[in-house]
């Protein structure tokens, strides 16, 4: 396992331009809302690869990758589903070049890890999380697992009763 840190110091690699150097490190996952569920990593620290290397122009072109569970429930059956993630991302930071060239996670050297972390693991995460991909969810009428209720579940449509006085109506 890395070193635990959720900031780093980039200038602590005393890197020259053009040099690049990759550590293995440990960085804290925050839990994740969406919807009205939270979802955790899984590992909580989760060991990242971070690739760091100084621009020949002066600032840094920042790589990270990490694998981790998404646990929390499936959004179809409620049941536990921790798909696996593979993250990868890229920032540059070199101040004095635009906005556009300045990363949002590096201030004066200072990369906050777990920010850009939580960040492309939010950002790699599905739309739904489901425990697997085929899930049929829960029956709207008895709220039955459809993943484990017999073939050709269904229920008879009763007709809404705001509209029975319809069919007494007769058209010639």
């Amino acid at each position: 396992m890395g070193a635990r840190t959720d900031e780093f110091d980039l200038g602590s690699l005393r890197l020259a331009p053009g040099e690049g150097r990759r550590l293995s490190l440990e960085v804290s996952l925050a839990p994740l809302v969406l919807g009205s569920e939270t979802y955790r990593a899984d590992p909580a620290r989760v060991p990242v690869s971070l690739e760091v290397s100084r621009m020949l122009g002066g600032g840094y072109a920042l790589r990270l990758s990490f694998e981790a569970a998404l646990s929390g429930a499936c959004m179809r059956c409620l049941k536990p589903a921790s798909p696996r993630l593979a993250v990868s991302a890229r920032e540059v930071d070199r101040p004095g070049h635009g906005e556009e060239l300045e990363s949002p996670y590096v201030n004066d050297e200072t990369l906050d890890l777990a920010a850009w972390a939580r960040d492309a693991f939010v950002l790699t995460a599905p739309l739904k999380v489901l425990c697997r991909e085929d899930c049929a969810g829960l029956c709207p009428v008895c709220a039955v697992d459809l993943n484990e209720a017999p073939a050709g579940h269904h229920h008879e449509r009763r007709a809404d009763p705001r509209w029975a006085k319809l069919r007494e109506l007769k058209l010639k």
